[in-house]
């Protein structure tokens, strides 16, 4: 059951670009905004319903745990409005490698802020994945800032989420809440005339896209070693690569193909250590 549950939520964050691109004609700001605002919402009804109130409410009111999570939530809100950026420009297949680099990066910045030591085989995997970045750089349309800035802004929320004690729904709730008012504020201030009915109706339904596949990588969270989860991590990025691919047609040259090629044997460099050292892979906190 653990699989499943694991496996259902990264297979939503894999195939969420179709919910955002039937947003098209919304500005990603707009939607970034609603879905602020929505998944307070929905978040708070399942903590509501779940009676979670009691453990969450006296770890919010530390001084501490407050910064680190309103720092989550700029980073978090970062994460997102780039990644709804990259469905409404057509810079899918960016951002599906930005979410491959992640793990890699989340190893570089353990090293770099939290003073890990890098095996070996880590070194090798970190270093190959920078040479897929300098490969699309150099042979490509310019240096990939779309990717870097999403495996970047998400591999540092990884590293504030790492220093506070709290799970993935309860925090993403506080970041959430902590965003709302600048969020409402926008919405108020920004012309909304021009929306459809059925439009307000998706914003709407954001919320329960965002907190649906975080319940279920909690559930599985609990339930499975971290090396599975780890695996399981790759399936999100890999269909937002074949959505991209098939499904929009995205253009994928010989210097986006060989970056991802890299990309992929660094991971498969990065899983090969893991297993030969029997640790645990890094792990995203709520991808998308």
């Amino acid at each position: 059951m653990g699989f499943l549950y694991g496996l259902s939520a990264h297979t939503m964050w894999g195939f969420i670009p179709l919910y955002f691109r039937t947003l098209a004609s919304v500005s990603p700001f707009v939607i970034v905004c609603h879905r602020v605002v929505w998944s307070a919402l929905c978040m708070g009804i399942v903590v509501s319903a779940r009676r979670e109130w009691g453990p969450l409410l006296p770890m919010a009111r530390q001084p501490r745990n407050l910064r680190l999570l309103m720092a989550g939530a700029v980073l978090i809100g970062a994460n997102w409005l780039l990644f709804i950026y990259s469905v409404s420009t057509h810079q899918l297949l960016q951002a599906s490698l930005g979410y491959f680099i992640n793990p890699l990066l989340s190893v570089a910045l353990g090293m770099i802020f939290l003073r890990e030591r890098l095996r070996g085989g880590q070194w090798l995997a970190v270093s190959i994945a920078a040479l897929a970045v300098v490969n699309m750089s150099l042979r490509g349309h310019g240096f990939p800032w779309l990717a870097v800035s999403l495996a970047g802004s998400f591999g540092f929320y990884g590293l504030v989420r790492k220093k506070v004690d709290v799970n993935s729904l309860h925090g993403l709730l506080i970041e959430s809440a902590l965003l709302v008012p600048a969020a409402a504020v926008a919405l108020m201030l920004l012309p909304s005339t021009g929306v459809s009915a059925g439009t307000w109706g998706l914003l709407s339904l954001s919320g329960i896209v965002t907190a649906v596949p975080l319940l279920c990588f909690g559930a599985a969270l609990r339930r499975l070693q971290l090396s599975t989860m780890g695996f399981l991590q790759y399936v999100g990025p890999t269909l937002q690569f074949l959505v991209a691919s098939v499904l929009f047609k995205e253009p994928l040259d010989k210097t986006k193909l060989s970056s991802f090629i890299l990309c992929w044997l660094a991971i498969a460099v990065y899983i090969a250590d893991s297993l030969i050292n029997r640790r645990p892979q890094i792990l995203a906190d709520e991808p998308e």
